[in-house]
């Protein structure tokens, strides 16, 4: 594997870092240049400290990490009930990392560090952060708006249209939570839990006939949704936004949105502007 890569985009406004299948946008007010530095000299390290506990990662043995991004993911996992690994957490867990050592290393008023939709957040004074809810197919969801005063300090997004395989059949999920590592797993299992079982439609195959080295094994996965009802796609909804509101009173999220086949539900403090996805799948 090549080693990583760095590059600045908008005449050195942002910064993306790039090793395996890690990819980062960086971007910083205040100090930049330093806090971009201390970025890449970090995120060099993230693959070599990950690798020799992956073993251990893909489980759900208890037993305690070294590294400290192993350490967050296994930190962000454990309040959960039912089978979940640490790699739920490992997006958001990165970012959270990279973003450490951005604040450690420069007075910064913002900063925010993305690896694929998971987001870790820094907002001091006035600043403000907002970000685009994509679902299947790239269709714009709406936008979730973080300040300063707001305890949310990750963002990540799961569901079907996502990088990773899904249990469940959201189209998107997205959580609002202190860390990324904490929104990332939140989103990945309120993902799992928007499901219809009982739907002879809806096609599933074992995570690791499509990838080998997947951490849920022989669990099954989805690979294909027919058109669901209204009411079939609402009742999906409502098992995930349960569990999501679970979540919320344990202080694991801030809030979380919804969304499948045009239908969506909110629970928290999401403050979004909702474009009707029914319409856009329609005109689609």
């Amino acid at each position: 594997m090549a080693g990583p890569v760095a590059a600045l985009l908008e005449g050195g406004a942002r910064l993306h870092l790039q090793h395996g299948p890690i990819d980062l946008i960086i971007g910083a007010d205040g100090e930049r240049g330093r806090a971009l530095r201390a970025a890449a000299a970090r995120f060099g390290r993230v693959l070599d400290e990950l690798v020799p506990e992956l073993s251990r990662l893909r489980s759900a043995d208890p037993t305690p990490v070294q590294g400290e991004i192993a350490r967050l993911m296994q930190r962000a996992v454990t309040p959960h009930q039912g089978f979940v690994t640490p790699m739920a957490a490992v997006a958001g867990a990165v970012a959270d990392t990279v973003l450490a050592a951005m604040v450690n290393a420069a007075a910064l008023s913002r900063a925010y560090v993305n690896n694929g939709g998971d987001i870790a957040l820094h907002l001091t004074g006035e600043a403000s952060f907002s970000v685009a809810m994509a679902g299947l197919a790239g269709q714009d969801l709406g936008r979730v708006s973080i300040d300063a005063t707001d305890p949310v300090r990750g963002i990540a997004t799961s569901g079907r249209g996502g990088r990773s395989l899904s249990m469940g059949i959201a189209d998107s999920v997205t959580v609002l939570a202190p860390t990324a590592a904490m929104a990332d797993v939140a989103a990945t299992l309120i993902g799992n839990a928007v499901d219809l079982p009982e739907h002879p439609g809806i096609a599933r195959q074992p995570a690791c006939d499509l990838q080998p080295d997947s951490d849920l094994g022989q669990r099954l996965v989805v690979t294909s949704v027919p058109q669901l009802t209204t009411p079939a796609a609402l009742t999906a909804l409502s098992r995930g936004a349960a569990l999501a509101e679970d979540m919320r009173k344990a202080g694991l999220i801030t809030g979380a949105a919804l969304f499948l086949q045009g239908q969506s539900v909110t629970r928290g403090a999401v403050e979004t502007q909702l474009i009707t996805a029914r319409k856009t799948l329609e005109d689609a």
